[in-house]
């Protein structure tokens, strides 16, 4: 049979070949020798509510391929639950665990030898080092989101998970009560499933369904609906088909795939964190995509969906609203988005809309027509100065007036400005400056959501500035600028801010900028000295070492 070629490779040319005993222990029948071998890459972990509820997808995945005459092989990937890792050390793993994913991934599907590969996944980092592993190996392949959590309530408000993290703010504010603060800790996450609103998980799902490589409507199903398990169920007998038809996914991810997918990214307001993956994606694939690639798209791409953190909504709600098809049609009949690009069933984007209507229903708040656009261009500005001489990634939807200028409060970590935060020594005007947690000074650049939620709390989401070479949750919103390139690690101009210097942030001007003349900042970079690094040793020391910049996508290989 013409498509099993990596499985016949073993197990045809030797009569007597020793690598068959291994596979009759595992039950295998002489006949099973001549059906593709499909890796279920099962991301299935109690350490968080994103990925318990995987291992019921991947049981379904597994009877499906059975079911289409292939042998599944299962094996498993890790997590780092960047929500209970937040705000401590173990954060710093978190964007280093989208590489070991992608190793992983990559690791059993050469070292198997296997035909295709099914992914499931459900926490931040688990899509892009899935899909950077999956390009790797380039084998057919589909990603099976492990779907998005409901929402929480308390006293007829609706939650997520920031909720919890802006109450430690308004807590210590003294703008909420015990009681409150205790009944939204107790009452934001009330599934399993991946956070709610339209951060990194829900947003990197999103733009896989764009991007051609997983199924329409699988992104925005809630974990533990019958639906996700069925999704899954044909997910995994689409791979079986695109493994037959040859269908690699290098032949899917190309630069216009990656322009659909980034196009969704825009209308509906995703998390920063989308413009470091991408563009380790694009690494993965070969695809030749830049930082100013994402600009290029923010100034043609309009805002259509009223999401948290910077709306109303939660990707429940776009799933009942329409799901990620409806925006794409949209797009696509705006001229937004190539219709003409495959996708894993091995029709056209065209072809797999073909019937979504051209407007969404009237009777839903969520996703709006593009000549209702909430706003005229995408949300993800990419600032240069020379605080970023190679970029920085700013979100600036949801604020009145992206601009301020104002004196730079420094920190060389992330727990002394929360502090200061809390104990109120931060006030209106301020730019909060976080540096040495870049790629290789952090080292893997961790997500502040705790001292940009202690400022949303606070109330000054709207008057503080807050730049850092490290990260953001795709949860933060504000007067926050991140990936700041080059990182203070290597020497880039964020490590010489001293307290007190005039900084500014204009995202009208795609501006970042410290206001010292170019000699005092000269002076000041030849009296710099590189600190030691925090890690000498272990997965943290190799990751700071191998790890391109923020630029770049922070990506090792």
């Amino acid at each position: 049979m013409p498509y099993n070629r990596r499985s016949k490779n073993i197990t045809q040319g030797v009569a007597r070949s020793p690598n068959r005993s291994m596979y009759y222990a595992l039950g295998y029948q002489k006949e099973d020798f001549d059906k593709p071998m499909i890796g279920i890459a099962n991301g299935h972990s109690t350490i968080t509510p994103c990925n318990a509820g995987l291992q019921r997808l991947a049981d379904a995945a597994v009877a499906a391929v059975k079911g289409a005459d292939a042998n599944p092989q299962i094996f498993g990937t890790p997590t780092i639950s960047d929500g209970m890792s937040m705000g401590t050390e173990g954060m710093k793993y978190s964007l280093v665990s989208r590489e070991v994913i992608a190793d992983c991934v990559e690791t059993c599907v050469q070292g198997q030898w296997m035909d295709g590969v099914v992914v499931i996944g459900g926490c931040d980092k688990n899509m892009p080092g899935g899909m950077i592993g999956i390009l790797r190996a380039n084998v057919p392949a589909i990603y099976v989101y492990g779907g998005t959590i409901r929402p929480g309530n308390w006293k007829g408000t609706d939650l997520t998970i920031v909720s919890s993290f802006e109450a430690v703010g308004e807590f210590t504010a003294g703008r909420m009560s015990q009681e409150d603060f205790e009944g939204v800790e107790r009452n934001a996450c009330p599934s399993t499933g991946s956070c709610g609103g339209m951060y990194t998980a829900n947003t990197m799902s999103s733009s896989f369904e764009a991007l051609g490589m997983s199924l329409l409507y699988s992104s925005t199903m809630a974990n533990p609906d019958q639906e996700k398990v069925d999704s899954a169920a044909e997910s995994a007998r689409v791979l079986v088909e695109a493994v037959k038809k040859d269908l690699k996914p290098r032949d899917i991810v190309t630069r216009k795939s990656i322009e659909n997918a980034v196009a969704v990214i825009m209308a509906t307001g995703g998390s920063t964190n989308a413009v470091l993956h991408f563009l380790a994606i694009a690494h993965a694939a070969e695809v030749e995509w830049s930082i100013e690639d994402f600009e290029r798209m923010r100034k043609k791409v309009p805002v259509l969906c009223n999401l948290k953190p910077s709306g109303q909504y939660v990707a429940t709600d776009l799933h009942k609203a329409g799901g990620i098809p409806q925006v794409m049609k949209i797009l696509l009949d705006a001229g937004l988005l190539h219709g003409d690009c495959i996708t894993i069933t091995g029709k056209t984007i065209g072809e797999e809309l073909k019937d979504v209507p051209a407007k969404p229903r009237a009777d839903q708040q969520v996703i709006f027509p593009i000549e209702q656009a909430l706003y005229r261009e995408g949300h993800l500005a990419i600032l240069k100065g020379n605080l970023a001489t190679d970029g920085a990634v700013a979100k600036i939807t949801g604020l009145k007036n992206p601009v301020i200028t104002g004196p730079a409060r420094v920190f060389d970590d992330e727990q002394s400005a929360l502090e200061a935060i809390l104990a109120d020594k931060i006030k209106a005007g301020d730019v909060v400056v976080l540096r040495y947690l870049g790629p290789k000074g952090g080292p893997g650049m961790p997500e502040m959501l705790a001292p940009t939620s202690a400022i949303i709390g606070k109330g000054l989401g709207e008057s503080v500035g807050l730049i850092t070479d490290g990260r953001f949750s795709g949860g933060t919103w504000g007067m926050v600028v991140g990936h700041v390139a080059p990182e203070a690690f290597v020497g880039g101009a964020i490590a010489f801010v001293r307290e007190g210097d005039s900084i500014t942030i204009d995202a009208h001007q795609l501006l970042l900028q410290l206001n010292i003349d170019d000699a005092e900042l000269e002076r000041r970079r030849a009296a710099w000295q590189q600190p030691k690094p925090r890690y000498t040793r272990g997965v943290m020391a190799k990751y700071s070492a191998l790890a391109l910049p923020a630029n770049k996508g922070a990506i090792t290989g």
